[in-house]
């Protein structure tokens, strides 16, 4: 049966949700329930959070009383939402989530609770019990020695005073004319408004006048005495009604050091006996944080912040913590601030202008409007009055927990107590949090340089490092990022490179960038703001400088919303990914620039070209070992020698690289020089063989073919060859013939004395002849080599080909002979005579 209701809606913004708490708890208490008034109003600020907050809709909140207890309803008009259906045993909800969490309380605290909809509305409605007590004992306190016993004057005196709708005093015992002063002829008719000294009510944001109005109240304020000063007392109030049915304040006081007269002791089973029942030892540390608390940080934190927030009826509160050296407070977690408010914003923790001044000790703020600057976070807030309570472990500060108001005057030493209690049942865990969390974030910080050094290691290809450093920074460290490059010291920096997580807005975020002058280049090392940029791209922005060799070479800048800050692991974090980034861009940029001069010396070792040799067709195929290498070992040349006589040579020096390619340029030069001297080849590669000797330890054997070509008037070519040391040339003959085409002679570079000798053989039409060196026929696969054999049958097939099909034939089937890569240097020199037409 229902014997009172009472109800109330509210808007959907954040201030309701406090705005309910204290709807229910004012309700609750009036009708006599204190005893389920805590965990109702724990269960209606989570269901209007849900309300007001998630589901964005206006509130309705209903209470219903009647004889053991009360239902309480929360409505929203968004009804689509529908209750999971999961197996009887998983629970509703996981207690670190934020979503779920109102039914997950309903099923921990409630006696009974449920889900209903209607086309308009989601109702989730909570029955509470009261508790069963034997008859004849609601309360009853334990055994206590006297010297415990409350202190209390010879004559307890309790003022008894009544007042109407009006505020006015309409009664004043003995007792309160004892206390006060003040006869009842002088109070009677008075406003109680005028007697009282009224700084708050703790707990709400109501003056005496809305106190009075309550069903119930109770809690401290001062009575000016007739002598003029504030006597402060302790005051229960309840609300009652006449037999006419107008209603009236009954207001009990007691001098405040006598407040046990008058206080509600903690509520506490009796047993069947009339005696205390033993309680249970509860863990302070649920008790205010709930059960089971979240086993991470940042859902104890969040929890935390809201428990303090509704402990004190609060419209915000925050939690900070302490940098290991306890010089600054780092923001963890808000409820009820704005979105700019959050996490990782530093403020430092001694006394100064915009400081925590009392980040040490517990401090109450009546109005923050009277002392701007008193606590950095809740600027332009709205937040008037604010208290604060440090989190302490052994001595050592750890943070700040704090709850706030928009009304001034809310809060007073009572709060702080009670605030500073929970604070210290709940530093230790947040602290032990806190180190857990520090060393899953260093270990992670180990994981990412390490893997970041192997990727920046593996290549030194300059815009693969600057991509590779933007991909390592987003979305991992920042939201965004820009990389600047400095070419020499005389140069601006320049902006090679942006990525953002979203890649729609990269072009727009470079725009944007490229409007702002470039960071100033300094070698101080660590993260510094960046304020051009952030005011243009409306983002916190950090620079940190690239130094390598003492030298800056660039910088790496990164960018995350206003809300998000950077926490200083990140930045510490980034840190050391900006150093290793810069060894390895400045690694890239000396190897490209070695590159380009190895390339531009490795150019002028080969021949500018072939020349054109009336009747012949001439291919050339030139194929260096080593990653960047154009020039190696193996060389080759046609030229002029005079009228009617060209050189060819292809050679082999041994080894390969550098060292191999100076040798290739001495002999391919000499060879030059010797040949239009007139000499013959036997004479060309003994005075080229005496100049490798003189190059001392520096020089290298070498193998090689020279010969010179004396096209015919009739068509075909006269040739005479030497060959010193060299895979000998292969002659192919129209009908597919292959013959060796000279005899093997000593290489070069080995003994003083040589005695070679020439070869003349005459290439007919059709005849081709084909030079290579050692790397085509010592091409391996595993325990096979291509060979003379395998290179006589694939020119075997080249029958009728033109020189450059021969040459190109002979090429693929060395590539495809093996998987891997080529380890040799390789050259194929073709010569042909091409067969006449028909009609010709």
């Amino acid at each position: 049966m229902i014997t009172a209701r009472a109800a109330a809606s509210f808007d959907p913004v954040g201030r309701s949700v406090a705005a309910a708490r204290a709807f229910v708890r004012d309700t609750l208490q009036g009708w006599g329930f204190a005893d389920i008034v805590d965990d109702a109003v724990v269960l209606t600020s989570e269901l209007v959070t849900n309300a007001v907050i998630h589901a964005g809709t206006r509130a309705e909140v209903l209470c219903l009383r009647n004889g053991d207890g009360a239902r309480v309803e929360v409505a929203d008009r968004y009804p689509d939402r529908e209750l999971p259906l999961l197996p009887h045993n998983r629970a509703y909800a996981d207690p670190d989530r934020e979503n779920g969490r109102g039914l997950l309380l309903c099923a921990a605290l409630a006696s009974r609770w449920g889900v209903e909809y209607t086309a308009t509305h989601k109702h989730v409605w909570f029955r509470l019990d009261l508790p069963d007590r034997p008859v004849g004992t609601r309360y009853a306190g334990p055994v206590v020695p006297d010297r415990l016993l409350p202190l209390a004057q010879n004559r307890v005196r309790v003022a008894v005073v009544q007042v109407g709708t009006d505020t006015v005093v309409s009664a004043w015992n003995e007792d309160a004319e004892q206390i006060f002063g003040h006869p009842a002829s002088k109070a009677v008719g008075r406003p109680l408004a005028e007697l009282a000294a009224w700084p708050q009510t703790p707990g709400t944001a109501t003056g005496i006048a809305e106190a009075l109005g309550l069903s119930r109240w109770e809690g401290s304020y001062g009575i000016r005495g007739a002598d003029g000063r504030v006597i402060p007392v302790y005051a229960s109030h309840l609300r009652v009604r006449d037999a006419q049915g107008e209603p009236s304040t009954v207001c009990l006081l007691v001098h405040d050091e006598e407040r046990a007269v008058l206080q509600s002791p903690a509520r506490v089973p009796a047993g069947d006996d009339g005696r205390l029942a033993e309680p249970r030892a509860a863990d302070p540390f649920e008790v205010f944080i709930g059960s089971p608390a979240p086993d991470d940080l940042d859902g104890l934190l969040q929890r935390t912040v809201e428990r303090a927030r509704d402990m004190l009826d609060a419209d915000s509160a925050f939690l900070l913590l302490a940098t290991d050296d306890e010089t600054e407070l780092e923001v963890r977690a808000t409820t009820g601030l704005p979105s700019t408010r959050q996490r990782f914003a530093r403020v430092p923790v001694e006394a100064g202008t915009n400081r925590f001044g009392s980040a040490r000790m517990p401090a109450v703020h009546e109005d923050l409007a009277l002392v701007p600057g008193a606590v950095p976070l809740l600027e332009t807030t709205g937040m008037r009055s604010v208290v604060t309570v440090p989190l302490k472990v052994e001595g050592r500060l750890t943070g700040t927990l704090g709850v706030a108001a928009e009304a001034p005057g809310r809060y007073s030493n009572d709060e702080a107590l009670r605030l500073q209690f929970a604070a210290d049942r709940i530093a230790l865990a947040v602290e032990s949090a806190r180190l857990g969390e520090l060393e899953r974030l260093r270990r992670g910080s180990l994981s990412f340089l390490v893997e970041a050094s192997d990727l920046l290691a593996g290549t030194l290809d300059r815009d693969q490092t600057l991509a590779l450093m933007a991909q390592m920074t987003v979305p991992t460290l920042a939201t965004w990022c820009a990389v600047y490059t400095i070419a020499d010291p005389a140069s601006e920096p320049y902006l090679s490179y942006v990525l953002h997580e979203d890649e729609d807005r990269i072009d727009g975020l470079k725009a944007l960038l490229s409007e702002v002058d470039p960071p100033e280049p300094v070698t101080e090392t660590g993260a510094r703001p960046w304020t051009a940029a952030a005011t243009a791209v409306r983002a916190e922005t950090v620079v940190l400088p690239l130094l390598a060799r003492n030298r800056v070479i660039g910088m790496l800048t990164l960018g995350n919303p206003h809300e998000e800050h950077f926490r200083q692991e990140i930045l510490e974090l980034a840190e050391d990914l900006s150093r290793r980034a810069a060894l390895a861009l400045d690694n890239a940029r000396l190897y490209s620039e070695r590159t380009a001069i190895s390339r531009s010396l490795q150019r002028s070792l080969l021949p500018p070209g072939s020349p054109a040799i009336p009747g012949m067709e001439v291919e050339v195929i030139y194929r260096a070992a080593g990653e960047g290498n154009e020039v190696g070992g193996d060389f080759y040349d046609v030229f002029p020698i005079r009228d009617g006589a060209y050189g060819f040579a292809i050679g082999d020096v041994c080894g390969t690289g550098p060292e191999a390619a100076a040798v290739t340029g001495l002999a391919r030069h000499a060879l030059r020089l010797l040949a239009r001297e007139g000499l013959g080849g036997p004479a060309v590669l003994e005075r080229l063989n005496a100049a490798i000797l003189d190059e001392g330890a520096r020089s290298r054997f070498l193998t090689l073919l020279y010969g010179e070509l004396h096209p015919q008037p009739n068509g075909g070519a006269l040739m005479k060859v030497v060959c010193a040391g060299h895979p000998l040339p292969l002659r192919l003959r129209p009908n597919g013939q292959v013959l060796p085409a000279a005899d093997p002679q000593p290489l070069l570079g080995v003994i003083d004395d040589l005695d070679l000798y020439e070869q003349t053989l005459t290439l007919d039409p059709g005849d081709v002849l084909l030079c290579v060196t050692d790397g085509v026929t010592e091409r391996r696969e595993g325990s096979r080599m291509l060979g003379d054999d395998g290179l006589t049958d694939v020119l075997t097939t080249c029958t009728g080909l033109t020189a450059g099909a021969v040459a190109a034939r002979v090429l693929r089937a060395v590539e495809r002979f093996a998987a891997e890569p080529a380890s040799d240097d390789m050259a194929i020199l073709a010569f042909r005579v091409p067969e006449p037409r028909t009609g010709d």
